[in-house]
């Protein structure tokens, strides 16, 4: 990255995580008694699904969209020398099975990494129980699957 491009880009990060952050929290994505309401389709019959998160995502899928869209038009973007494309672009066993558990992690939970990470400013009951079984889950995942873009480059030919 060019020189004159890293304070933008810095600041472009600290804002989109302020914006994120403050989103988690007002939209109360980082408790999990709300968001286990929301993946608890079993509770529709019963009146006792919250569907309030959809308007969490929804707005996101319509942002990235057009984001997405003006991307297309531009050589590259505002603050980086270039896009930085995903090099891997099939589905396969390891995408597969790492989003199961993943869903099955969040739904026995109800805490997404991204808001966990976001609640230790305020450090709920439990958290770092969660976090160390976050990170301990992620290094096991590692020694399972390789790590490192030329590993995943060679799994994926």
């Amino acid at each position: 990255m060019a020189a004159n491009l890293r304070l933008p880009y810095l600041a472009t990060a600290a804002i989109s995580g302020l914006l994120f952050g403050a989103g988690l929290y007002i939209s109360q994505m980082v408790d999990p008694l709300k968001v286990l309401r929301f993946l608890d389709f079993t509770a529709i019959p019963a009146g006792g699904w919250d569907p309030s998160l959809a308007f969490v995502i929804v707005p996101a899928i319509a942002v990235m969209f057009v984001a997405v869209r003006i991307s297309r038009t531009r050589r590259a973007p505002l603050f980086d020398a270039q896009f930085h494309e995903p090099e891997f672009h099939h589905i396969d066993a390891p995408l597969v099975g790492g989003a199961a558990l993943f869903g099955i992690g969040w739904g026995m939970s109800g805490i997404c990494p991204g808001p966990a990470i976001s609640l230790i400013a305020f450090w709920p009951d439990n958290l770092l129980i969660f976090l160390i079984a976050l990170f301990a889950g992620s290094y096991a995942g590692a020694l399972v699957i390789p790590s490192g873009r030329d590993k995943r480059l060679a799994l994926a030919r």
